[in-house]
């Protein structure tokens, strides 16, 4: 007897398969986000042949896969120095934040190296991209455009045309008739993200695809389409400001700590080769609650301004609100600063902000912190040309950091003369025979901090 098609519910945000429908997902805790999809039964049948057999590793012929740079420093740096051939790239993002203006960049900085590219849209028209593409500089013969949504349909143009890289925008507005479930559901995007990605391992054809975000910042769908991939990287940035971070959470092929700094213009995205000048090109000298740290970006140093304001609370309980910094991480700091060197800052209002829209998560900017809080509390500048790196301990120690030597160098090239940093990194880097025109005082204690600033 034919079996029948079973009927499953999957949260489409989060691929959770609860045993009947509800309303709120109780894995991710969306609301109307379950949906009904009817699977077809597995057929039983003979094993297929002519299937892949192991082999020795030290057996397997490499056929010389070089990366192919696409002429945008930003973006080869977090894919990890260029594209591999036949990977799969998932870029996600917020509405609106240039992720569509980006690939189609990258792909007319391919075309105008001689490569074709094919650029898929299934939320465009093609004179809606050939508009774009006028306004962002990046029309040419090698770049093909079409508006398709059909997957099956795109592998065959793929096949014929033979690009050397391929965008799918977006991944969501896709579909596959093998899939009886409607298009957008977690069927289609997950049968949708297979055929594609079997289409590149098989032709050798690099494919980006285009992912939408829920308002968590996750990227909508199953989490296993993350899995599927080769790498995955995040379009980060404030609508309110013009700089976009490309983030990389996953590379099989490449570090995960690297990022691109963009800058939105009219003309499209302009890379920005020295974050650190940018960052600090509107910086208030001699003001209270203002201090300069460096906090490492993969193997790049990056110079940041900590901004902080304490200020009379007039409610019982005072508020603290922190941007771009991990608000546990400042709640430690702010109860390490009252204990250890009796700062009242318990009974006053905080507010914290790295300049720029810049997200700084090691421990390193700790010593940055605590004296931008201490600045504001006391209403008095951090000395001219001075910046502070070190991680603080709930003793009140000052703890090494990583990276010291490139921190350093950066911070020479930014102008800075005197540098505060752990007493522990700074004779590691005299034990290696490093030296630097940057006068770098040691310091073992906070309070040794507070004693030399104010």
């Amino acid at each position: 007897m034919k079996k029948r098609p079973k009927i499953i519910y999957v949260c489409r945000c989060c691929g959770h398969r609860p045993p009947k429908w509800m309303g709120r997902c109780p894995e991710c805790g969306e609301w109307e986000t379950i949906e009904e999809e009817t699977v077809a039964p597995a057929e039983k049948g003979l094993a297929a042949a002519g299937r892949s057999k192991p082999v020795p590793i030290d057996a397997v012929e490499l056929g010389g896969e070089e990366r192919v740079l696409t002429g945008m420093d930003e973006f080869d740096r977090v894919l990890g120095g260029g594209i591999i051939p036949g990977s799969l790239v998932l870029i996600g993002g917020d509405p609106g934040i240039g992720k569509s203006t980006l690939l189609l960049q990258v792909l007319h900085r391919l075309s105008a190296s001689g490569r074709k590219v094919l650029y898929v849209s299934g939320e465009e028209s093609v004179r809606q991209l050939k508009m774009r593409s006028m306004r962002l500089a990046a029309v040419s013969s090698d770049l093909l455009v079409v508006s398709e949504t059909d997957i099956d349909a795109i592998i065959q143009m793929v096949e014929a045309e033979k690009p050397d890289a391929l965008v799918v925008d977006s991944i969501q507005t896709m579909f596959t008739y093998d899939a009886g479930s409607a298009p957008g559901s977690i069927t289609q995007v997950r049968e949708s993200t297979m055929k594609i990605m079997g289409m590149a391992k098989q032709s050798g054809v690099p494919a980006f695809l285009i992912g939408h975000v829920t308002k968590d910042g996750a990227i909508a769908g199953p989490r296993i389409m993350e899995h599927m991939v080769d790498t995955v990287l995040y379009f980060e940035g404030d609508q309110n400001h013009g700089f976009r971070i490309l983030r990389a959470v996953k590379n099989r092929f490449g570090s995960t700590n690297e990022i691109g700094v963009f800058e939105m213009k009219e003309t499209g995205l302009a890379e920005v080769a020295n974050p650190s000048a940018v960052f600090l090109s509107e910086r208030a000298k001699n003001a209270p609650g203002s201090v300069v740290t460096a906090c490492m970006e993969g193997s790049r140093p990056i110079l940041v301004e900590l901004q902080a304001l304490i200020s009379s609370s007039g409610f019982a309980t005072p508020r603290r609100t922190v941007l771009g910094l991990d608000y546990n991480r400042v709640s430690l700091l702010m109860a390490v600063l009252e204990k250890k060197l009796g700062l009242n800052v318990a009974g006053h209002d905080l507010f914290m902000n790295v300049a720029g829209g810049v997200r700084i998560s090691e421990p390193a900017v700790d010593l940055g912190i605590v004296s931008a809080v201490a600045s504001s509390f006391l209403d008095k500048p951090i000395p001219e040309g001075m910046l502070l790196l070190g991680e603080v301990g709930l003793t009140g120690e000052i703890r090494g950091i990583s990276h010291l030597s490139s921190r350093v160098a950066e911070i020479g090239k930014m102008g800075f003369s005197r540098c505060i940093v752990p007493d522990s990194s700074k004779k590691q880097l005299a034990k290696a025979g490093w030296g630097s025109e940057i006068e770098l005082i040691g310091i073992r204690r906070l309070a040794e901090v507070i004693g030399l600033l104010f």
